[in-house]
C-alpha cells in the first residue's frame, strides 16, 4: 500500500512541475485572440470593401 501511495505522490509532484500543458493553453488563447481580432476587422472593413467593388462595377 505504501508503494502505491509513494507512486501517487510522485506523480502529483511531477504533474505540478510540468508546465508544458500550460504553455499550450497560453498559445491557444493567443491564437483565439488573434482570430477574434481578424474576424472583427473583416466584419468592420468588409462592408466598405464591398461598397468599393460595387462602385467599380457601376463604372463599367
Amino acid at each position: 500500500m505504501m508503494d502505491l501511495l509513494n507512486r501517487f505522490f510522485l506523480a502529483v509532484r511531477l504533474a505540478r512541475t510540468d508546465e508544458s500543458g500550460a504553455t499550450a493553453v497560453e498559445y491557444g488563447l493567443i491564437v483565439a485572440l488573434i482570430a477574434a481580432i481578424i474576424v472583427g476587422v473583416v466584419a468592420t472593413v468588409g462592408g466598405q470593401v464591398a461598397a468599393a467593388f460595387q462602385s467599380l462595377v457601376g463604372l463599367f
